[in-house]
């Protein structure tokens, strides 16, 4: 991946070696740099070296950033190779790496930022990241913020195009090994910390590597996150469901709203569609059984198991996970969470509501101190957009919110509340 995180490869850098080699041998004649015990050729820019041969020496040492041109290569022939590999790097780059539970994929979007997260987003059962994020990566307002960072989208494994299905037996991870695997990713490409968003079994995943790994999540997006573990009454009616629906239906009933479905949407039916003739339907239906075999994640208000970074909650009105998100609500640090609660959205806000969740989470990011120029504008005109505190719940009771924003805005750096987002 190059010589360094965020560093030019080695290969592109070239030195005048018969220059460094007469530095290197008038230096080592030089008394000071005798008495040095670890002695380099790096101790000779050491200001107490007066040596006027080494310094006059030292100017003939040349380090070239730029790309040299390869053998017979012309400079238009470098410009076109360039505006390919953009090209490339705007559709995204598919990897797989291999972890101790499986071969995982990854698409990357864009190149690194110095000194600036990657954007790393995980996608919820039935879907793919494509099917969970598209929509709302390709929203004309969201390029203001991906053209920042550089993004990973990863899927569960056997949940990308085109993936073979798994031979009968296999055994599927659990989400506390999907999220031990992110490690790899991370390893594989040289990135140090994540602004993570994840929707359903993909908010559980990130949220659990993030428990384990406080320092490397700098941010959370969570949308329809359930952090407890399925109850015996869950587990029994899911039990009695599997006897009467098909493994489709019930992930539609995850996804969507009894309204949506009912109403049997354009949206509905497309995601309908895509899951009942998907060619991998049985490893989606591993995936859904490690989802709903998920552990507690056991997140304490005020104890050591919550989450130490920003966290922005995301759930519709009327959506299957409703009651779900406002627990977890209760049970994180109100000065690092807010609860963004979004009408007419269903089940799935980041397909529905892109424009409102693309405002959301640049305001977001701005409270995290990136992007303090970006010119948050879409909602702030909108007349049809409104924003209001609601009560937020403390340890189980409603509490009055001490807060309140203009309509259509969602406040930068101010958690702790409860925000309602109606069209």
């Amino acid at each position: 991946m190059g010589a360094g995180r965020w560093g030019v490869p080695r290969s592109q850098r070239r030195v005048k070696v018969e220059a460094a080699a007469a530095t290197a041998a008038a230096v080592s004649s030089d008394p000071w740099t005798e008495k040095s015990e670890n002695w380099s050729p790096l101790t000779s820019l050491h200001p107490t070296n007066k040596n006027p041969a080494t310094m006059a020496e030292l100017q003939e040492v040349h380090i070239t950033e730029e790309k040299p041109l390869l053998p017979g290569q012309t400079p238009e022939a470098a410009k076109e190779a360039e505006l390919a590999a953009r090209i490339l790097l705007d559709q995204g780059q598919t990897h797989s790496v291999e972890t101790p539970y499986g071969s995982v994929t990854f698409t990357v979007y864009g190149t690194p930022k110095p000194k600036r997260p990657a954007i790393f987003t995980y996608h919820d059962v039935g879907l793919n990241y494509k099917t969970c994020f598209k929509p709302l990566f390709d929203f004309g307002d969201m390029q203001e913020i991906i053209k920042n960072f550089v993004r990973v989208h990863v899927e569960a494994p056997g949940m990308e195009e085109g993936a073979p299905v798994f031979p009968l037996g296999y055994q599927y991870p659990s989400l506390d090994q999907l999220a031990d695997m992110i490690p790899a990713i991370l390893q594989y490409l040289n990135f140090s910390t994540i602004i993570g968003v994840g929707v359903g079994a993909g908010a559980y995943i990130l949220s659990r590597f993030a428990l384990l790994n406080p320092d490397v999540v700098e941010g959370l997006v969570l949308i329809n996150i359930d952090c407890n573990a399925k109850g015996w009454m869950d587990w029994a009616a899911h039990k009695l469901t599997g006897l009467t629906s098909s493994i489709s239906e019930m992930i539609l009933e995850h996804l969507f709203s009894q309204d949506e479905l009912s109403g049997d949407s354009e949206l509905v039916q497309r995601y309908r569609d895509i899951i009942m003739h998907a060619p991998n339907l049985e490893n989606i239906e591993l995936f859904w059984n490690s989802y709903n075999n998920r552990r507690d994640l056991h997140f304490e208000r005020r104890g050591d198991a919550t989450l130490k970074c920003p966290v922005m909650l995301v759930v519709g009105d009327q959506a299957p996970y409703e009651d779900a998100v406002v627990e977890c609500n209760s049970k994180l640090d109100p000065t690092k969470t807010s609860f963004l609660k979004m009408a007419d959205s269903g089940g799935q806000p980041q397909l529905t509501q892109p424009g409102k969740l693309t405002e959301a989470f640049k305001y977001f990011v701005q409270g995290m101190g990136y992007m303090a120029s970006s010119c948050m504008t879409r909602l702030s005109r909108s007349r049809t957009a409104s924003l209001t505190s609601r009560a937020s719940i403390d340890n189980g009771r409603p509490r009055a919110a001490s807060q309140s924003s203009e309509p259509g805005i969602v406040p930068s750096g101010s958690p702790g509340h409860t925000m309602e987002v109606s069209s």
